[in-house]
Protein backbone atom coordinates (compact mmCIF):
# COMPACT_ATOMS: atom_id res chain seq x y z
CA UNK A 1 0.00 0.00 0.00
CA UNK A 2 3.01 2.29 0.32
CA UNK A 3 3.87 2.03 -3.24
CA UNK A 4 -0.39 3.14 -3.81
CA UNK A 5 0.03 5.95 -1.76
CA UNK A 6 3.95 7.21 -3.31
CA UNK A 7 2.52 6.97 -6.94
CA UNK A 8 -0.41 8.51 -5.97
CA UNK A 9 1.60 11.49 -4.26
CA UNK A 10 4.40 11.38 -6.74
CA UNK A 11 1.80 11.75 -10.01
CA UNK A 12 -0.43 14.76 -7.98
CA UNK A 13 2.86 16.29 -7.11
CA UNK A 14 0.98 16.41 -3.34
CA UNK A 15 1.60 14.74 -0.19
CA UNK A 16 -2.07 15.62 1.08
CA UNK A 17 -3.97 12.60 1.10
CA UNK A 18 -7.33 14.38 -0.82
CA UNK A 19 -5.91 15.23 -3.56
CA UNK A 20 -5.11 11.31 -4.07
CA UNK A 21 -9.02 10.56 -5.24
CA UNK A 22 -8.35 9.90 -8.51
CA UNK A 23 -5.34 7.83 -8.63
CA UNK A 24 -5.67 4.61 -6.92
CA UNK A 25 -4.35 1.65 -7.99
CA UNK A 26 -6.39 -0.91 -10.07
CA UNK A 27 -6.69 -3.84 -8.07
CA UNK A 28 -8.23 -1.46 -5.39
CA UNK A 29 -11.96 -0.93 -5.36
CA UNK A 30 -12.63 2.67 -5.50
CA UNK A 31 -14.59 2.64 -2.21
CA UNK A 32 -11.68 0.80 -0.21
CA UNK A 33 -9.42 3.69 -1.78
CA UNK A 34 -11.55 6.31 -0.58
CA UNK A 35 -11.71 5.15 2.75
CA UNK A 36 -7.70 4.89 2.78
CA UNK A 37 -7.31 8.04 1.99
CA UNK A 38 -9.75 9.55 4.01
CA UNK A 39 -7.87 7.59 6.97
CA UNK A 40 -4.68 8.93 5.86
CA UNK A 41 -5.57 12.91 5.83
CA UNK A 42 -6.43 12.61 9.32
CA UNK A 43 -5.14 14.34 12.13
CA UNK A 44 -3.95 10.76 14.21
CA UNK A 45 -3.00 9.32 11.44
CA UNK A 46 -0.67 11.75 9.98
CA UNK A 47 0.94 12.31 13.59
CA UNK A 48 1.60 8.59 13.90
CA UNK A 49 3.62 9.02 10.25
CA UNK A 50 5.56 12.21 11.11
CA UNK A 51 6.34 10.24 14.30
CA UNK A 52 7.58 7.16 12.41
CA UNK A 53 9.61 8.75 9.47
CA UNK A 54 11.76 10.64 12.22
CA UNK A 55 12.48 7.61 14.23
CA UNK A 56 13.80 6.13 10.73
CA UNK A 57 15.68 8.74 9.72
CA UNK A 58 17.32 9.32 13.46
CA UNK A 59 18.18 4.77 13.98
CA UNK A 60 18.80 3.77 10.40
CA UNK A 61 21.25 1.57 11.25
CA UNK A 62 18.17 -0.13 13.30
CA UNK A 63 16.54 -0.94 9.62
CA UNK A 64 19.56 -2.60 8.12
CA UNK A 65 18.83 -5.92 6.63
CA UNK A 66 20.33 -7.81 3.22
CA UNK A 67 16.94 -9.87 3.31
CA UNK A 68 14.95 -7.26 1.67
CA UNK A 69 11.26 -8.72 1.28
CA UNK A 70 12.24 -12.56 1.73
CA UNK A 71 11.42 -13.25 5.07
CA UNK A 72 13.36 -15.27 7.77
CA UNK A 73 11.22 -18.39 7.67
CA UNK A 74 12.14 -18.19 4.27
CA UNK A 75 15.73 -17.52 4.48
CA UNK A 76 15.37 -20.53 6.94
CA UNK A 77 14.16 -23.03 4.50
CA UNK A 78 16.83 -22.01 2.17
CA UNK A 79 19.67 -22.18 4.69
CA UNK A 80 17.88 -25.76 5.92
CA UNK A 81 18.39 -27.03 2.63
CA UNK A 82 21.72 -25.66 1.88
CA UNK A 83 23.20 -26.91 5.43
CA UNK A 84 21.08 -30.41 5.37
CA UNK A 85 20.25 -29.25 8.66
CA UNK A 86 18.27 -26.52 10.52
CA UNK A 87 20.32 -23.76 10.84
CA UNK A 88 21.43 -22.18 14.12
CA UNK A 89 20.40 -18.21 15.25
CA UNK A 90 23.47 -17.00 14.51
CA UNK A 91 24.16 -18.42 10.93
CA UNK A 92 20.48 -17.09 9.90
CA UNK A 93 21.45 -13.77 11.83
CA UNK A 94 24.11 -13.59 9.54
CA UNK A 95 22.52 -14.80 6.41
CA UNK A 96 20.21 -11.28 7.11
CA UNK A 97 22.80 -8.71 7.94
CA UNK A 98 25.79 -9.94 5.89
CA UNK A 99 26.47 -8.87 2.60
CA UNK A 100 26.73 -11.28 -0.02
CA UNK A 101 29.90 -12.74 -0.33
CA UNK A 102 31.70 -10.56 2.04
CA UNK A 103 32.16 -11.37 5.66
CA UNK A 104 31.30 -7.85 6.88
CA UNK A 105 27.95 -6.73 8.49
CA UNK A 106 25.70 -3.96 6.66
CA UNK A 107 26.65 -2.05 9.72
CA UNK A 108 29.02 -2.07 12.88
CA UNK A 109 26.36 -1.79 15.28
CA UNK A 110 24.90 -5.54 14.02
Amino acid sequence: MWEARDKAAKITGSQYPMTWMDYGPVWVRRDYWESLYHRWATGPWQERSQVAKRNRAAHSEKNVHTSGSVSYATHGQKLRHELERAPTFRELFDRTHKRKGMDDYVNENT
